[in-house]
């Protein structure tokens, strides 16, 4: 743990319920803890100081291929630590941060999202995943999708508990409402659209996002489709099917509940839009050697 002594209370332990009380993400909280472990335990073995050397630190994450998703989150625990628990000064604790891999989001096809439809035959799973893609939700989204947010009259579900605590509203097909009510007669969750198992009336339980991951997976195997995908794999097809059939950028950005515009920029890079009315040069060759006969 990092050694810095309060009263009964450990430097993690302050952390954690300063980032209950600002109200961070359990995912996050974890995250941070997380790094901040292995960042502590780290300085303990090669006798450094967690209050400033963290530079050997990073060079041991970079040199043990971490991802550089995960070198940015051990940045950001290590600044938050910095900031809030030692009071340093935005100057003190600025850090040069590794560049982004610049990755294309996989997505799918029409054909293969009525694959995978058509494979599941849990009508659970089926609903989740169609509630995802139907919707263009996070699996923290659906996992947090409290049945009285879906408004059947409007044909709207209203994201709570989205990333960076932002609600949005977003439209459902009026036919998944006709299946969502379907599966709530035979399911009757207490609280949250999707329960897990051993929920109750007094302690309902959110459905858990391993399990979800697994469903994917699965489904992606009777489906026959080789590519890795994941459930955000559906929110990418769900945003790229849009474009592709009309749907603005700006409309597409706010659906998504994305902040920067030049996020939401990366489908028209997938799109089949662009890709598919673009010949190749081999055309034009064909058709200046077809111009000499």
């Amino acid at each position: 743990m990092l050694v810095l002594k309060k009263k009964n209370m450990s430097v993690l332990r302050e952390i954690e319920d300063k980032m209950i009380r600002r109200n961070y993400s359990p995912s996050t909280i974890t995250s941070y803890l997380g790094v901040l472990k292995k960042y502590a335990s780290f300085c303990k073995v090669n006798n450094l100081d967690p209050k400033q050397d963290v530079h050997p630190f990073l060079h041991y994450i970079i040199q043990n291929n971490y991802s550089i998703s995960y070198q940015n989150q051990a940045i950001n625990a290590i600044k938050y630590y910095w900031k809030n628990i030692l009071n340093k000064d935005k100057a003190y604790i600025e850090i040069d941060r590794p560049l982004k891999e610049k990755k294309l989001p996989e997505v799918l096809s029409l054909e293969e999202v009525s694959r995978i439809f058509d494979a599941c035959s849990n009508f659970k799973h089926l609903m989740i995943l169609k509630t995802i893609y139907a919707c263009g939700l996070r699996i923290s989204e659906v996992i947090n999708l409290e049945y009285k947010d879906i408004n059947g009259e409007r044909l709207t579900v209203r994201i709570k508990n989205a990333k960076g605590k932002k609600e949005r509203i977003v439209p459902i097909p009026i036919e998944l409402i006709e299946e969502l009510r379907s599966y709530f007669k035979v399911y009757r969750p207490y609280k949250y659209l999707f329960e897990g198992n051993g929920s109750t009336k007094l302690q309902p339980k959110k459905y858990s996002p391993s399990s979800i991951r697994a469903i994917i997976k699965n489904m992606r195997q009777r489906a026959r489709i080789s590519r890795v995908i994941t459930p955000h794999t559906l929110r990418h097809s769900y945003a790229t099917h849009l474009y592709e059939y009309g749907i603005n950028l700006r409309s597409i950005q706010v659906l998504l509940g994305h902040e920067s515009s030049k996020t939401t920029e990366i489908y028209t890079r997938v799109s089949n839009i662009h890709i598919s009315n673009t010949p190749s040069p081999l055309n034009f060759l064909k058709k200046k050697d077809a111009g000499k006969k």
